[in-house]
């Protein structure tokens, strides 16, 4: 085993959509909810910091080890995807320095029932943050993924791929970001 600790840093906007549990009050327009509560969609740390959660890096790089199918060499036709997949882990989420209370908020027309192409479309409030930056550490549990391969499809998960809502995998831009240095650890 050995870890990849790498600092990456956004080049677009990066925003959260998590569910948001809290009830509605009694008679309260929907409207009314969506001002109160649009902050629910932040990952929150216990002190109250927003984060960005471990998997959305992980599921970024197995996306990307899957869009670029690279081979294995002497392996015939197999592929380096089964190995991101089962043998590269985030355990840790990116704390960002700030607060969820400070998070600022886009108000997008969105389909009401969250499908693209929805014909009834209502207004939404997302948690919208212009720039982070931070360290992320890489398990790599399958020795088969070398540091090359590695960093080609980590970088091509910030540039192709994306964290967050409206990434370019599902057809946005925001959630880019470059890797500026990676430090293995065996």
């Amino acid at each position: 085993m050995k870890k990849a600790i790498c600092k990456l840093k956004s080049v677009s906007p990066y925003s959260q959509s998590r569910y948001i549990s809290v009830e509605k009050k009694n008679k309260e327009l929907s409207e009314d909810y969506e001002k109160r509560t649009w902050r629910e969609r932040c990952h929150v740390t216990e002190d109250g910091f927003v984060f960005i959660p471990p998997m959305q890096f992980a599921n970024s790089l197995k996306t990307a080890a899957k869009m670029l199918a690279i081979p294995i060499p002497g392996q015939g036709k197999s592929k380096f995807t089964k190995n991101f997949e089962s043998g590269v882990m985030v355990y840790d989420g990116l704390k960002l320095p700030v607060k969820v209370d400070d998070v600022h908020g886009e108000w997008v027309h969105v389909p009401s029932d969250g499908s693209r192409g929805g014909t009834r479309r209502v207004m939404k409030c997302f948690p919208l943050i212009r720039n982070w930056e931070g360290v992320v550490t890489y398990q790599i549990l399958d020795d088969i993924i070398t540091s090359d391969v590695f960093e080609k499809v980590l970088r091509s998960s910030g540039e192709f791929i994306g964290i967050g809502r409206f990434r370019p995998r599902n057809w946005g831009y925001y959630g880019r970001f470059i890797v500026e240095d990676i430090k293995w650890i065996k």
